[in-house]
């Protein structure tokens, strides 16, 4: 069969466990590739497990300490990012030659990270393409979840991404080079997951705009602006970062888990931060039936009374469990 008429499909590959748009995509890869660690380990290490920002569309994509290329070299594996020309990032190329190099690397085994390829403005897997009908096949964080289905999209849907963010292009996972250090990692994660929820910024820039907030000063926001303002509606920011969230609370406390059993000395705090990230994780779920998709964008006062209660005791157990973390740290 000629080039153009090709099809490769790769099979087995893993769908999104975790709802997440940064590392889950990556972890994916590295599963493939005979990785072992669990979902939920990897958004502990990655940082995305303890992230709480914005709130608005692009927190989850825009708060982050390490790109998927990164994460994948801190388990050794060579990786390379390549943004697509236009996007003004470092690294560009012709949409055609990442293309090109996107399916070389399914044809030797490989799947592939691509920004917009199923979902939107989102690192998603390519592990398929049929080259006669120019489309791709793979997993996102909401799109080719079936555990037996793929995703499918035309080929050059990267490249539409153009009016909602730069084209970040592809990461090409190579061979593994070096030796994954687990337990400086573990640390870094616990020292990070502290570190950024007690960021602190002026809340009113000068010129009145609206600030970019973190960790427990993003969530207390949140939370206020719901109890003050009585027409507030739901945005798609609330949508987005509820879904978000939801999903990554729940993967720090079984993060969390996993370290119980390796840090003995400091398991009592470990174990009291998963139990205050699940606490978290079920106000959250609760929180999720006001701030869906699904729901209702208009303003409506009692809803917004009892999002406002929800989001006030999660941010609490944030708080607290990053007050357990913070502990842990002295013992470890």
């Amino acid at each position: 069969m000629n080039q153009s008429g090709e099809i490769v499909i790769l099979q087995g590959v893993d769908h999104y466990r975790v709802m997440e748009a940064m590392s889950e995509g990556m972890r994916i890869i590295l599963s493939y590739r005979g990785e072992p660690y669990s979902p939920n380990y990897v958004q502990g290490i990655s940082g995305a497990a303890f992230r709480m920002a914005g709130i608005c569309p692009c927190a989850p994509t825009c708060s982050n300490i390490m790109e998927p290329a990164a994460l994948a070299r801190l388990f050794g594996y060579e990786a390379e990012s390549w943004s697509l020309k236009g996007s003004g990032l470092p690294g560009e190329r012709e949409s055609g030659v990442v293309l090109a190099r996107v399916k070389h690397e399914i044809r030797s085994g490989k799947p592939v990270l691509l920004w917009h390829a199923f979902t939107t403005a989102e690192w998603d897997v390519v592990c398929g393409f049929d080259g006669e009908k120019e489309i791709f096949y793979g997993r996102g964080s909401y799109a080719g979840t079936d555990a037996g289905v793929y995703a499918s999209a035309a080929e050059n849907r990267a490249l539409t991404c153009m009016d909602i963010c730069p084209a970040l292009g592809a990461v090409f996972v190579g061979e593994k080079v070096g030796e994954y250090d687990a337990v400086r990692a573990e640390r870094d994660a616990l020292i990070e997951a502290v570190r950024h929820a007690r960021v602190v910024k002026k809340e009113n820039a000068t010129d009145g705009s609206w600030v970019f907030l973190e960790g427990i000063q993003c969530y207390q926001r949140w939370a206020r602006e719901f109890r003050e303002d009585e027409q507030r509606k739901r945005t798609a920011g609330d949508s987005y970062c509820i879904g978000i969230y939801r999903s990554t609370r729940r993967a720090a406390a079984e993060f969390l888990r996993e370290l119980v059993y390796k840090y003995e000395s400091a398991a009592v705090d470990l174990r009291r931060g998963q139990q205050l990230f699940e606490r978290e994780t079920e106000l959250l779920d609760r929180c999720a039936q006001f701030l869906g998709w699904e729901t209702p964008e208009s303003a409506d006062a009692e809803r917004n009374g009892k999002v406002a209660n929800l989001l006030e005791q999660a941010s609490e157990a944030y708080a607290d469990g990053i007050e357990a973390l913070e502990t842990a740290l002295t013992k470890m």
